[in-house]
């Protein structure tokens, strides 16, 4: 039964012409369609059945088990061809000698029983007193100078060849023999012949083949039929059990029986048996050439197994020290490990906290580890959600562009670089919230600067060690682009505001010069997102810019801080209307 309720019987396969339907109609069809509906059926998919036939197929112990087959079946087909070669020339034996015989008794019958009974052409046929000189009777031993009548001579001459021949048998044998010679002793052979015989359709011999492995025989019988010159004899002899026989009955049979061993025909094939036997020693040899190359293959495929893991273990643990886009074009093969740099575009990100050594002077060297490292992680998959390579971790900074080894243009690197700014701010915020609750007292507070432009990029070192960086005056600019954002703020160059500003609202900043440009650099701090950024919920408040950072989720407030938060608020609103009445500019950065 085959998956999907078909069994075999659904499939009647007929005359090579195709398959017969359940209406009895023949369709014809692509076998390899059928081999493929069967596999289907069993649950198998095509190519899973051809690679399990395959793979159990080609294990050497199927290669030797196949082998093995093949000689035995070999064996086989020599052996059954010995036979039938024994089968016929036993058989045609068996009707050689039936047939001499046979013919022997009809010559002693005519020419020799039939002149002296009619006393013609016989010297001495008679004796000097008159008397019958030769006397034609079944027990001739007892009377002098008789011959024995055909029957009897028939009778004698196989218990001669009996004798003197092992394989040979000879037996003239009847259901009904006269009362003088004793019953016949028939087998079942010869009972179920002579009754064939005396049938209408009776043929003219019967065969009879048996044997074992080891030898081979072939009985022959055929029928002694009842002549019109012996017609009277036996109707009027004393002896004889019957007394209306007819010419043209069957009165017995002859029966010949010859064996021969196998072995005797064996070596008539003696160059084909020495042709099998090298043929043979050479096919074990191959699949023992075989089998010991598998297990060298199997060897060498373990081997290489634990090679790959061994490798693909190192190449994860690779992986942690590289950026997943450098990773991938190394093992890809795009990227040559070689001292190789190119000149292109790029948009560069760097990150700083913002009084990290102050912070870090209030917590203990297990708390400051694992706070940073749960810091790097949470950025590093933003940015690998953007796509952008991280360069490196400078203490507690980040280095990030976009455009190499992957880039989707220069306008989609910058915006991407942008979105992943903002998203890293607002996630920085939600974790405050959790590291505040696990008794942090200063949040950690990042500054972002953002630029876009032309840096070398590629393997910078030796050729025993190398990094994969970027060099150049234009991610030095993104570093200082950082260092005058203010915390929670993202500061971007003109060159990367002209890029994304359909996607960020930003103010003009005072311009900054930097070694190396020559022109001024004129910096834009991010104030809000547009609707074509990555969009805020409704009920987020927030407000990123000079001396601004605020970041609110009312829905995410509990019961318990609420209160406190509008008291902040309030005493925030407070200060920010009297610096107002002060003429403050609110431009003073957070201490």
């Amino acid at each position: 039964m085959l998956k999907g309720g078909c069994t075999f019987q659904h499939l009647a396969l007929g005359r090579n012409r195709g398959i017969q339907d359940r209406r009895g109609g023949w369709m014809r069809v692509s076998w390899p369609a059928v081999i493929e509906k069967l596999a289907d059926a069993a649950g198998w998919g095509r190519s899973d059945m051809f690679k399990k036939l395959y793979d159990r197929l080609s294990r050497p112990a199927s290669v030797l088990v196949a082998v093995v087959l093949a000689l035995a079946g070999l064996a086989a087909a020599v052996h059954m061809d010995l036979k039938e070669i024994s089968n016929q020339a036993l058989r045609k034996q068996a009707v050689s000698v039936t047939d001499l015989l046979s013919d022997f008794r009809q010559y002693y019958a005519s020419n020799v029983v039939a002149r002296l009974a009619s006393g013609t052409g016989v010297a001495g046929a008679a004796g000097e007193d008159g008397t019958a000189g030769v006397q034609i009777v079944h027990n001739y031993a007892d009377v002098p100078g008789a011959i024995p009548i055909p029957a009897t001579l028939s009778i004698e001459l196989g218990e001669v060849i009996k004798v003197e021949r092992d394989n040979l048998t000879y037996r003239f044998v009847s259901d009904a023999p006269f009362a003088h010679r004793g019953s016949h002793d028939l087998d079942t052979f010869e009972s179920t012949a002579l009754k064939r015989f005396r049938q209408a359709d009776a043929p003219e011999r019967l065969f009879k083949t048996s044997g074992t492995i080891f030898d081979h025989t072939v009985r022959l019988a055929e029928p002694v039929v009842m002549q019109p010159s012996c017609v009277g004899c036996h109707n009027r002899h004393p002896s004889s059990p019957i007394t209306d026989w007819a010419a043209g009955d069957v009165r017995g049979i002859r029966a010949v029986t010859v064996s021969q061993p196998l072995v005797d025909n064996l070596f008539s094939f003696r160059w084909l048996l020495g042709y099998i036997a090298l043929a043979g020693g050479a096919g074990v040899g191959f699949a023992g050439l075989q089998w010991r190359q598998a297990m060298h293959f199997r060897s060498l495929s373990d081997q290489l197994k634990e090679t790959n893991r061994f490798l693909n273990t190192i190449s994860l643990k690779l992986a942690k020290y590289l950026s997943p886009q450098v990773y991938r074009s190394i093992f890809r093969g795009e990227k040559d490990v070689a001292l190789v740099t190119e000149r292109k575009k790029l948009t560069i990100f760097f990150s700083d906290l913002k009084d990290f050594t102050e912070s870090s002077e209030r917590m203990q060297p297990e708390e400051l580890t694992a706070l940073l490292n749960e810091y790097f992680t949470e950025m590093s998959e933003i940015a690998a959600a953007h796509g952008a390579t991280v360069d490196k971790f400078i203490g507690d900074a980040i280095l990030a562009f976009f455009g190499d080894p992957e880039t989707r243009g220069t306008r989609e690197d910058a915006r991407a670089c942008v979105e992943m700014a903002i998203a890293m701010q607002r996630r920085l915020a939600v974790l405050n919230e959790a590291w505040r609750r696990r008794g942090i007292e200063r949040p950690l507070r990042a500054r972002i600067g953002i630029n876009t432009g032309y840096c070398n990029v590629g393997n910078f070192g030796s050729t025993d060690r190398m990094d994969y960086t970027i060099i150049g005056a234009e991610s030095n600019l993104a570093a200082r682009l950082e260092g005058i954002a203010e915390p929670g703020g993202i500061v971007l160059s003109y060159e990367t505001y002209a890029l994304v500003q359909d996607q960020v609202t930003a103010v003009e900043l005072p311009p900054i010069t930097l070694k190396g440009i020559a022109r001024e650099v004129i910096p834009y701090a991010v104030q809000d997102v547009l609707g074509t950024g990555a969009a805020e919920p409704d009920a987020v408040v927030r407000r990123v810019g000079p001396g601004v950072n605020i970041y609110l989720e009312p829905d995410k407030i509990d019961r318990s801080t609420r209160a406190e938060v509008a008291r902040t608020l309030e005493a925030a609103l407070t200060r920010l209307r009297g610096n107002e009445g002060q003429g403050g500019d609110g431009q003073g950065r957070d201490g």
